[in-house]
């Protein structure tokens, strides 16, 4: 039986650590970090995120803002937001919640943000940054996954990672993350041949593919490490719903080394790495090294 990731845990420590981190920034530096977070539309998955992030962010003893938008708001409006905060000293981190409302471009507002500012990465600076191993922010869940990665493994180098799923949020940046600590790395998607097979290779398997259960036990070399990003909710018994990952957990869990569940795996690593961020670009900011703070 594999060995359970608790990220849930790991979160929760991590966020202890980033409120140490905080009191030392407005002790020594006289500083305050302050994360804005921006929402757009009446999404309840969405309105759940930003409602915890806030509590998160306030019980780091961090200062927290809001933003909420109707989803009739236009394109125009949210980027005289994003601006307004871009210049105001006491934002250090800016949030846009995704997903937006059909009329307003993603992208556009994504690289509105002052890239300093942009605490989820995504931003094509913070994208070209990463990508040629510079320093920036770093997408979240990503990051929150290579940190659960090298607490159970400790050096990944050499190990042979396979990523399933390729989008920018997940599967590009998780690759170029492990590609910088030496891992040899394969991105597959919906079209890799034989897509079970290159799995089975995987030392470390990262299933980011948006697919219920999609990745069972005999896709999975033994003893292999498996971090599951998928949150899919189906149909479970009398009539209720369940979130289950993009991993079959029981044919996998006896299969692999060490698997993260769904829930309670890479899910609290995302917003305690978002309060990381936000720490790391409040010392960006203020001329701080971040290695003397986080």
């Amino acid at each position: 039986m594999a060995h359970i990731i608790d990220g849930k845990a790991f979160a929760a420590n991590l966020r202890v650590d980033i409120a140490k981190s905080v009191a030392l920034l407005k002790n020594k530096h006289g500083v305050k970090p302050g994360l804005a977070v921006v929402l757009v539309g009446e999404d309840p998955a969405s309105q759940v995120y930003v409602r915890n992030k806030g509590k998160q962010t306030i019980e780091a003893g961090m200062e927290s803002f809001e933003f909420k938008l109707p989803d009739t708001a236009t394109q125009e409006e949210l980027l005289k937001i994003v601006d307004q905060l871009n210049n105001d000293p006491k934002v250090n981190g800016i949030l846009v919640q995704l997903p937006l409302p059909a009329q307003i471009n993603e992208t556009a507002v994504i690289n509105a943000i002052n890239p300093d500012k942009d605490v989820d990465g995504f931003h094509l600076i913070n994208v070209g940054r990463l990508n040629t191993g510079a320093p920036g922010l770093v997408p979240c869940t990503p990051l929150g996954c290579r940190m659960l990665l090298e607490d159970y493994l400790g050096d990944l180098t050499g190990a042979n990672a396979v990523i399933v799923g390729r989008s920018n949020i997940v599967g590009k940046p998780m690759a170029a993350l492990l590609l910088a600590k030496s891992c040899t790395v394969t991105i597959t998607h919906s079209r890799t041949k034989d897509l079970q097979e290159v799995c089975k290779q995987a030392d470390i398997l990262v299933a980011a593919v948006g697919r219920p259960e999609m990745i069972t036990g005999d896709w999975i070399k033994l003893g292999a490490t498996v971090i599951d990003v998928g949150i899919n909710r189906i149909a479970g018994e009398n009539g209720k719903t369940k979130l289950v990952g993009d991993v079959e957990f029981s044919s996998a869990s006896e299969v692999a080394g060490a698997i993260t569940p769904v829930p309670g795996g890479v899910g609290p690593m995302t917003i305690a790495c978002l309060l990381r961020n936000t720490v790391e670009a409040t010392c960006l900011q203020n001329g701080i090294s971040a290695g003397e703070v986080l």
